[in-house]
């Protein structure tokens, strides 16, 4: 028995690994406002939101991949102590939405047979068991991005948008740095994009 134990396993170590198929991130839904085609590229300063969580290292991940993406829109970040001509408000948020069971991705059924002996009167062994191999517990995790540019002068806000998005723990996309990344940069795609529509960025 321990014989067939070990070849089931083997088999069900080889299936797992032959079978399994690359997980894909999940899609980032995307709604922008603002109040025109937002032409004129100046000096910009990241900043917490009014309200938002203290600054964290978590935070500085969101700062940092939202200033990279007006930085790719030609948005000069402000590192002296003038002010800027736009202020970049961030706040994100990120909670857990529960968790769930995988099942174990190979199941393995072990079943008996008959056997006889000569002479002997013949024996049978039957029935089964069989039992799954894998399997995790997953905690989903819903995140969201905000961003307002305001324009420091007046503080008017000219654009505005929020990125929502799901991660998986354990799975692709659900690292933060990975996360902020994606984020950002669908938040700020097509920017400004058109105003008072959601769309899903894949």
């Amino acid at each position: 028995m321990n014989r067939i134990l070990s070849i089931a396993a083997m088999g069900a170590a080889f299936l797992a690994g032959g079978c399994a198929t690359t997980p894909r991130h999940a899609p980032v839904d995307v709604t922008r406002y603002h109040i025109g085609a937002l032409t004129e590229r100046t000096t910009i300063s990241v900043e917490p939101m009014s309200g938002a969580a203290q600054i964290s290292p978590e935070y500085q991940l969101y700062a940092d991949a939202v200033a990279a993406e007006l930085g790719r829109l030609g948005f000069v970040k402000s590192t002296s102590d003038l002010a800027s001509g736009y202020i970049a408000a961030v706040s994100f948020t990120r909670s857990s939405r529960g968790a769930y069971r995988e099942p174990p991705p190979v199941s393995i059924g072990l079943g008996g047979g008959g056997i006889s002996g000569g002479r002997r009167s013949a024996v049978g062994v039957g029935g089964g068991v069989s039992f799954g191999i894998g399997g995790k517990t997953r905690e989903v995790y819903g995140s969201e991005l905000s961003v307002q540019l305001r324009r420091r002068s007046d503080n008017t806000t000219v654009w505005e948008g929020r990125a929502v998005t799901e991660s998986v723990s354990g799975k692709p996309g659900s690292d933060p740095r990975d996360q902020a990344a994606r984020l950002a940069y669908a938040l700020f795609r097509d920017f400004p994009g058109e105003s008072g529509v959601t769309t899903t960025v894949k």
